[in-house]
């Protein structure tokens, strides 16, 4: 809660008057709770979990009845029905009012540990920036050791092969998992703002924009525009679908965000050798097209 009880007495505080941004965040939030402000992460996850993949519904639905988006699809031998994507929102809203929201309501005690702050002054543009991108790293580190612990014999089948229940993912299946699966992967989460507490709103930012990547990384569709592409080292769609084409038996691409970890732990091989393997039945296709449209025939 900030400290001030006027918008003067803040300006006075800090030494400077506020800026428009840091005016509407004291008029939001001068009279609630750090506790009630916390919770906003509800309102947030409910909202990235229904209306993020809903584009994707519509592109699926496209795609099965005329083709189209068919070259994005990277299974597309597998095709969802409105009523396949509307049971997964469900099974996922079901895990959200039983386990994510009530463990948000929780958690807040965790976030007073580690003092993210919710007061004057604003983080700035480049601290925000530069925190996100500490929170990303650390989360797609530890993360990556989780998820090779969820690909031993008893993690697999105790808890992982929920989630691995979409062998050709959608963006709705991004949260779809174990709720014990969603409870340890909130450790990853949690060591970015633990280790480099910000503020708030850097917090509410992290937790949307962490989910949001899940869901790309498991739209099934690998779009060229994706400006995700820009990012050293992501990963993406194809590289996150490839792991769930192979299921269980999977031990490659364990990483969630970035693929450095995978290269340096050597659990990309089997990825690499089979897009090297396409590339060259692709490039021998071309080929014998090339070949074959040459002979004239009598």
């Amino acid at each position: 809660m900030i400290p001030y009880a006027t918008i003067e007495e803040a300006s006075i505080a800090l030494g400077r008057n506020l800026t428009r941004l840091e005016t509407l965040w004291f008029d939001y939030s001068a009279t609630k709770s750090d506790y009630y402000l916390y919770c906003h992460n509800i309102l947030f996850l409910f909202l990235v979990f229904s209306l993020v993949p809903l584009p994707l519904v519509f592109v699926e639905l496209a795609r099965s009845a005329s083709g189209w988006f068919n070259r994005y699809k990277i299974q597309p031998k597998v095709n969802y029905s409105l009523s396949d994507m509307f049971k997964c929102y469900k099974d996922v809203m079901t895990m959200f009012i039983l386990v994510v929201g009530p463990l948000q309501l929780v958690s807040y005690p965790s976030i007073q540990m580690i003092e993210v702050r919710s007061g004057l002054p604003l983080p700035t543009i480049p601290e925000i920036l530069s925190q996100l991108v500490v929170y990303f790293l650390i989360e797609d580190y530890t993360n990556y050791w989780v998820h090779r612990f969820f690909h031993s014999k008893w993690g697999y089948d105790k808890i992982h092969r929920v989630h691995h229940e979409y062998t050709a993912p959608i963006g709705y299946a991004a949260p779809y998992a174990h709720w014990a699966e969603v409870l340890l992967l909130g450790i990853p989460t949690f060591m970015g703002p633990a280790i480099a507490p910000g503020h708030m709103i850097t917090f509410w930012l992290w937790i949307a924009l962490r989910q949001m990547e899940a869901i790309e990384t498991h739209s099934g569709y690998d779009f060229p525009w994706s400006p995700t592409k820009y990012i050293p080292f992501y990963g993406g769609a194809e590289y996150h679908d490839y792991h769930h084409y192979v299921g269980g038996q999977s031990q490659s691409n364990f990483a969630s965000v970035f693929t450095y970890c995978d290269y340096i732990y050597g659990t990309d091989k089997g990825y690499r050798f089979q897009k090297k393997l396409l590339e060259q039945i692709k490039e021998s296709s071309k080929k014998s097209n090339k070949h074959n449209g040459g002979i004239k025939s009598d």
